[in-house]
């Protein structure tokens, strides 16, 4: 069991240990510059004609502008369209071959980018949609991705007006091969490289260390959510990183009864609080963690948790272990979801409405497979159907809800793992034992 002892004399103390803003720190991990071009090409180059393979598609058409872009504007490098511009990925075998049909205003610094095979500057009249019309009419083969999807919101960057206007301009037999982008979108993002599972692991080891210095700094009866949520906050302005969701609910933190994603309170920690705090960065503003990190708050008389504390965090923790036993190549996300819900039920846990998992990476709840369905009264998502592969990343839990004054508490041992050829690791040291907060 991990202590912490009294640091503090009133919780305002407790971001004084934090730099001011913009400050950079000495051990760092994210000081340098960002890896993120030559990531984003190597994705390009080796990920991307795997993704098409799978998902079947043999040409891919983004469409780019300024002010409300496609979501995959920073991953196929229009991030900076001004007028719209066209980008088109054409598979070659094992290759890929990418096309921009662009404006004169942007072109010369996609060719300093290097990302692509092809620039081609087009006029604003009649544009970069009927230059890449009349390209993919006079080149058709096979199935045509354009970036439209009812079940993904990353893939549904294409809005209708666009849509309408590009098919108006395609000859009939390429209209009858277009297919949502969403499965080749699915099967790129949801792997990850190397390099970037690299960098996911520095991520996750800082923001799990810094969730066990929140600990060390509550006071009970004087310390609130929100205080050690603001050290959090101070933390991230002092190592210049980001929030990897909603800042007013990152970090979640709550010492009370279930608050599902929220913002944290005004509410004062109190001796017997079980403690939740689900916090995650951005890196390099392109990569996020979500990690969770519980802690128990003693009573004056007490030196460890209550049996039903304990026994509470040992369900929950074992679950988490059991799930990442099965995580492997090949087994689906209610597969995985299932194995946790009989665990769970074996010990008296009330049911959990949320799923065990969900990819993590570029957002939040990225995409690729989910790790649920098996909840009672809830229908598998179309993604929980989908087979784990090695590069996947997740951030999942080991569950465990009961019953307390004011509603339901719940335990959610929320580590982060990757997929490997031989199964499952996780990024950083997982939490073994409750953190227990003195009273004396």
């Amino acid at each position: 069991m991990i202590r912490t002892g009294l640091l503090f004399l009133t919780s305002a103390l407790i971001l004084i240990s934090c730099t001011s803003s913009n400050q950079q720190t000495a051990d760092n991990p994210f000081d340098g510059p960002s890896p993120w071009p030559d990531i984003r090409k190597e994705r390009v180059q080796t990920l991307l004609p795997q993704a098409m393979q799978r998902a079947e598609v043999d040409t891919w058409m983004i469409l780019c502008r300024s002010n409300n872009n496609d979501p995959l504007a920073r991953h196929i490098g229009c991030e900076n369209a001004v007028a719209p511009a066209v980008f088109i990925f054409e598979l070659e075998g094992d290759d890929i071959r990418s096309t921009v049909f662009t404006p004169p205003g942007e072109a010369t610094a996609l060719r300093e980018v290097a990302l692509h095979d092809s620039i081609s500057v087009v006029d604003r009249s009649p544009g970069a949609m009927v230059e890449a019309a009349d390209y993919i009419n006079s080149n058709h083969r096979g199935r045509l991705a354009m970036n439209f999807s009812e079940t993904n919101e990353i893939a549904d960057g294409l809005s209708y007006s666009q849509y309408q206007s590009f098919t108006d301009l395609l000859i009939q037999p390429v209209i009858n091969q277009i297919v949502s982008s969403e499965e080749l979108v699915f099967e790129w993002l949801s792997v990850k490289s190397p390099d970037e599972i690299d960098i996911l692991r520095k991520a996750a080891e800082l923001t799990a260390q810094w969730e066990v210095e929140a600990y060390r700094r509550v006071i009970p009866n004087q310390t609130t959510d929100k205080d050690v949520a603001d050290f959090l906050k101070a933390k991230m302005r002092e190592y210049g990183v980001t929030d990897a969701w909603m800042p007013d609910q990152n970090p979640a933190v709550n010492s009370g009864p279930d608050r599902g994603h929220a913002h944290p309170t005004d509410k004062i920690i109190r001796p017997g609080d079980v403690i939740q705090i689900d916090f995650g960065i951005k890196v390099y503003d392109m990569w996020v963690t979500d990690i969770q990190r519980f802690a128990y708050v003693l009573q004056p008389d007490e030196s460890e948790p209550p049996a039903d504390i304990q026994k509470y965090w040992d369900v929950a923790r074992d679950a988490n272990r059991m799930v990442l036993e099965v995580m492997q190549p090949g087994i689906t996300g209610l597969e995985v979801d299932r194995v946790q819900r009989n665990w769970l039920a074996e010990n008296g846990s009330m049911n959990v409405m949320w799923n065990t998992g969900h990819p993590v990476g570029y957002v939040a709840h990225d995409v690729g497979p989910s790790l649920g369905g098996a909840q009672e009264g809830r229908d598998p998502s179309s993604t929980a159907y989908e087979p784990l592969r090695v590069g996947n990343v997740f951030a999942y839990d080991g569950f465990y809800m009961w019953e307390i004054e004011g509603g339901t508490k719940t335990i959610s041992v929320e580590e982060m793992a990757v997929v490997t050829e031989t199964g499952a690791e996780y990024l950083t040291e997982p939490q073994e034992e409750l953190i227990l907060i003195s009273s004396d």
